[in-house]
């Protein structure tokens, strides 16, 4: 029990640097990421040596190669930016708390509901908050964003609704179709609107970082950095710099607080029932 609170308190204040981090920056440093694998790893062996018991420290192995494809699905699947995905890793490293493999998923897909939960939740409370404090401007935006999209709309979206509206006079359950596809309309507008009025940003190029996303495709004299997931490497940042002085780019919502947040959850839960 005291091998999972040391790693629990552990994790916990490596979460809260990577949060602090990652608010204040948005980006979560590679060597935060690493250096937790590393000591739960070392603690892992180290306490499997003293007790002669190794199947904690392979269970921790077993962890960190699961989690690495969670987070290399959520990073491809661009759910993640690199520094999420690279957490997500470490934390196989963490979250096998027990020497039994079963067990040890259990506490996986536990972690996993617990995380898109609270991240949805989380997602949808940060866009509110920025929503309100650039409300003039939003409501600008949202005017754009309909504009933009009024041919999908018009053509799509308002034909659907308008059939499942009215099949909801023979089965009532229809009725609440129609609604929801309502409701994914203004959403998406909505979402739309918060990531040009509070997403994008104009800033030096001496202030782009490996990884940042670029707003739009840039051109540098014959040639072109393109906007991708991946963000910009050193070399066309260097490129950037020769023919740039601004630069719009796209930032996302900072997501570690939601790792905190749901391995908070997941510990209370893991005490509490065992």
């Amino acid at each position: 029990m005291y091998n999972v609170i040391f790693l629990s308190v552990l994790t916990i204040c490596w979460m809260i640097v990577a949060s602090i981090q990652d608010i204040r920056k948005r980006e979560i440093a590679n060597w935060l990421n690493f250096s937790l694998i590393i000591f739960a790893l070392g603690f892992r062996f180290f306490y499997s040596s003293f007790t002669h018991n190794f199947g904690f420290f392979y269970q921790g192995l077993i962890g960190l190669g699961i989690f690495f494809v969670i987070g290399n699905i959520f990073y491809y699947g661009k759910v993640f930016a690199g520094g999420d995905g690279k957490l997500m890793v470490a934390l196989g490293a963490v979250l096998p708390f027990s020497d039994n493999f079963l067990t040890n998923i259990s506490v996986f897909i536990a972690f996993i509901f617990i995380f898109l939960t609270i991240g949805g939740l989380y997602g949808l409370v940060w866009s509110f908050v920025l929503g309100i404090k650039n409300f003039k401007k939003l409501e600008k935006e949202f005017i754009i964003q309909f504009k933009k999209n009024r041919k999908v709309i018009f053509l799509v979206l308002i034909p659907v609704f308008s059939m499942f509206l009215i099949s909801s006079l023979v089965w009532s359950l229809f009725f609440y179709f129609a609604i929801l596809i309502l409701v994914f309309a203004i959403l998406f507008l909505y979402a739309r609107s918060i990531e040009e009025v509070c997403m994008v940003k104009k800033i030096s190029v001496d202030d782009l970082t490996e990884g940042d996303w670029l707003y739009r495709t840039v051109r540098v004299g014959r040639k072109v950095v393109k906007s991708k997931w991946e963000g910009v490497n050193k070399e066309e940042i260097k490129l950037i710099r020769k023919y740039h002085n601004r630069v719009k780019v796209k930032y996302g919502i900072p997501f570690a607080p939601v790792f905190l947040i749901s391995f908070l959850f997941l510990v209370s839960f893991w005490f509490v029932v065992f």
